[in-house]
């Protein structure tokens, strides 16, 4: 493994996190949109395009989008050379993590002890995961 990779899954962790948080918040924005214009299309089909397109026009979903695709070539190339067994497992668990805390600084509603009760667990896991 090569120095370093730790820090870079620990990295598209949190951007994975961050980014999870805030398309959330953007795909909250892009329903208050919808639900503000009436749709007049009644196929199926068609509604779920436009309403995909709408989502990629707001700004709020679309810019966290291109960073998490970026984040994920990143995991991607780091998977080329380190253990599936422990990039998996250190970048999944510190995304769950930095998108309980980023949610909580954006201010969703979350149990904050719990949250960083579950929050530590996660971190102390990756270090033993690490070590």
């Amino acid at each position: 493994m090569v120095i370093g990779d730790i820090e870079k899954m620990v990295t598209v962790g949190l951007i994975w996190g961050a980014t999870n948080a805030l398309m959330r918040r953007g795909a909250l924005i892009s329903d208050q949109q919808l639900q503000n214009k009436q749709s007049s299309t009644k196929n199926p089909i068609l509604k779920t395009l436009i309403d995909w397109f709408n989502l990629i026009l707001v700004w709020q979903y679309s810019v966290p989008f291109i960073i998490n695709l970026s984040a994920s070539a990143t995991f991607f190339a780091i998977l080329s050379h380190t253990p599936i067994s422990l990039a998996v497992p250190v970048t999944n668990a510190t995304t769950f993590a930095a998108t309980a805390v980023f949610g909580m600084l954006l201010g969703e509603e979350t149990r904050v002890g719990l949250t960083l009760f579950g929050t530590f667990l996660i971190v102390l896991g990756v270090y033993v995961c690490v070590v």
